[in-house]
C-alpha cells in the first residue's frame, strides 16, 4: 500500500466549540455536515483534521497539568496525540498563551533533536507542536 494522504479523526464533545478552539490555534473551519452538524473538518495549509461529535475514537482530559517532566503524565489524557511541525515553535507558544489555550509543556529542546511544546484540546487531545532543532539553528537571530 502507498498512502496518498492521511486525515486523523478526533472524537469531540462539542463540534462548534472545537471549531472555535482550533480557530484560536490558527486553523480554519473547512466544512461541516449534518443538520445539526455532527461531523466536520478544520484545515491549516495542506493539513486537515476531521472532527466527529461523540464518535469515532476516544477522548478524555486527564488531571495532570503537564504531559512531561516531574508530575507530568503521558497517559492521563485519553485523546489522540498528534505532532504538528511548524517553523517557529516559540511564536506558536506565545500565540497559544495569548489565546488562553491549555499549554501543558512549554517549548523545550528535546534530546531527540526537536524543540517542541504541547497544547491540550478540551477533550484531551494533545498536539505536540515542534520544529527540528537543526532548523532552529539555521534561523536568523
Amino acid at each position: 500500500m502507498q498512502a496518498l494522504h492521511l486525515t486523523p479523526i478526533l472524537n469531540v464533545s462539542n463540534l462548534q466549540e472545537s471549531f472555535e478552539w482550533f480557530a484560536k490555534l490558527g486553523w480554519k473551519k473547512g466544512w461541516d455536515w449534518g443538520t445539526p452538524p455532527t461531523f466536520g473538518a478544520v484545515c491549516s495549509g495542506h493539513c486537515e483534521i476531521f472532527l466527529c461529535l461523540n464518535a469515532q475514537g476516544g477522548r478524555g482530559k486527564g488531571d495532570s497539568t503537564s504531559t512531561f517532566g516531574p508530575g507530568g503524565s503521558e497517559t492521563g489524557d485519553k485523546g489522540v496525540w498528534m505532532s504538528i511541525w511548524v517553523n517557529n515553535v516559540d511564536e506558536v507558544h506565545q500565540h497559544c498563551l495569548d489565546q488562553g489555550l491549555d499549554v501543558v509543556w512549554p517549548p523545550t529542546d528535546m534530546p531527540w533533536g526537536v524543540r517542541e511544546m504541547h497544547v491540550r484540546h478540551p477533550d484531551g487531545h494533545i498536539f505536540r507542536i515542534g520544529q527540528s532543532a537543526c532548523e532552529e539553528e539555521k534561523s536568523p537571530t
